[in-house]
């Protein structure tokens, strides 16, 4: 596994249009993880692939409704069974953390890369996430060394005022000690 031309090699891609430049000169210096589950709690079909590059049938589901019109990407998708799909080159600026902060600085869209995992908050995550995201994150911090074990952090941790990804069920303990 290696990034070639902002691509993980081994990732399946499946390009979304929703992401843009960085601001000129700003470093890639955090990893954020999230979970997402559409609708909540359900992985038998999967929409979050269709959400990410903005053909989501919002009819589908009654949940889906109050997704209209959002325009959300994120660089890399890791499904329970480990596979991994990205979205967004990590060169580009993937909309995953939305209003957000991080020592200081605001708008952790311009310096992160943003990894959602199968999941929901109280869900315990597979063993196939976690080897898969050890794995991806060893070769996202050779590429990007600024992504320091202290600049991973978790959605809660940059937005706790809205966001509570990735839950009381993920083991960062057990994904950290693996770094």
């Amino acid at each position: 596994m290696q990034v070639v031309d902002g691509w993980l090699s081994t990732a399946e891609k499946v390009v979304s249009p929703h992401f843009n430049e960085r601001p000129d000169g700003c470093s890639i210096r955090l990893l954020v993880i999230h979970n997402i589950s559409l609708p909540p709690y359900q992985f038998d079909v999967d929409w979050v692939e269709p959400f990410f590059v903005g053909q989501l049938d919002t009819r589908a589901h009654p949940y889906f409704y109050q997704l209209e019109g959002l325009r959300v990407s994120s660089h890399l998708y890791i499904k329970r069974n480990g596979k991994i799909i990205q979205f967004v080159p990590f060169e580009k600026r993937a909309w995953h953390a939305g209003q957000s902060e991080f020592m200081g600085d605001a708008d952790c869209n311009d310096f992160s890369i943003g990894i959602e995992m199968a999941g929901a908050d109280s869900l315990p995550y597979t063993k196939l996430q976690y080897e898969a995201l050890i794995d991806v994150t060893r070769v996202l911090q050779k590429n990007y060394p600024l992504i320091k074990k202290e600049h991973i952090v978790g959605h809660c941790d940059i937005a706790p005022q809205r966001k509570t990804d990735p839950g009381i069920s993920f083991n960062w303990s057990r994904y950290l000690d693996a770094l």
